[in-house]
């Protein structure tokens, strides 16, 4: 551990659950690199992750957005492509983008959009996307004929959230350089999503812990029952 990862430390009583906004003040407090780090939400959730009808997975506009500049990639032809352009797109293509992936290991975007008809090729991209969680989904609203709100969203500050294997879910929900209220905003936002979208199969404690923490600073634990405060 590093001089100021242990400095840190120092400001976090140990077993302490703190209220999330004295949390997200620590989580800026803590926050000591010499650059706008990211503040991320941890939650791990009493659902079992192996099973279909326990999944979590949805996306979320955060009100005050992440703070990060997002590249975006879209998939589509024709007047779909003109839209995407018109509507502030990074990249846009069809069959020359999928070989640029595949072939150079191409990937300077972070989300990927396409129109639904454009799926059929885009499939064939799905052990390379998948894994890195970029592969087009209705559910995230990425797979969609509008294509101009998707961007808009994805501009304002839409983030996805998805189970993983451990039944967590790590979510960005600003930055650094955010002030207390923006961060409160969107944390209540993402935890009022997640909360919406409780499987009907989850059974007992559907919100096992929360955990926010800057990009190189120490986790910071967030008490389950006082999330709207």
């Amino acid at each position: 551990m590093g001089k100021k990862y242990l400095e840190s430390l120092k400001l976090i009583e140990k077993g302490t659950v703190y209220a999330p906004k004295e949390a997200l003040d620590l989580a800026l407090k803590t926050s000591k690199a010499n650059f706008d780090e990211t503040i991320e939400l941890h939650v791990r959730l009493g659902v079992d992750p192996r099973h279909a009808d326990q999944q979590v997975r949805g996306a979320v506009v955060l009100p005050n957005g992440t703070g990060k500049i997002v590249r975006v990639l879209v998939f589509a032809k024709g007047d779909k492509a003109n839209e995407a352009i018109q509507a502030g797109a990074n990249f846009v293509g069809a069959e020359d983008l999928i070989e640029k992936i595949q072939k150079e290991n191409w990937f300077d975007f972070d989300v990927v959009v396409a129109t639904p008809d454009m799926m059929g090729i885009v499939g064939r991209l799905g052990r390379i996307l998948g894994p890195k969680g970029l592969m087009p989904n209705p559910k995230s609203g990425t797979v969609t004929f509008d294509i101009t709100k998707a961007l808009a969203d994805i501009k304002a500050g839409k983030v996805e959230y998805r189970l993983d294997k451990t039944a967590i879910i790590h979510v960005p929900i600003g930055k650094k350089s955010f002030d207390i209220q923006k961060l409160n905003e969107n944390f209540n936002t993402l935890m009022d999503a997640l909360i919406k979208a409780k499987p009907a199969a989850a059974k007992g404690q559907y919100i096992k812990s929360i955990t926010v923490a800057s990009t190189m600073g120490p986790g910071i634990r967030v008490n389950t029952t006082r999330t709207n405060e």
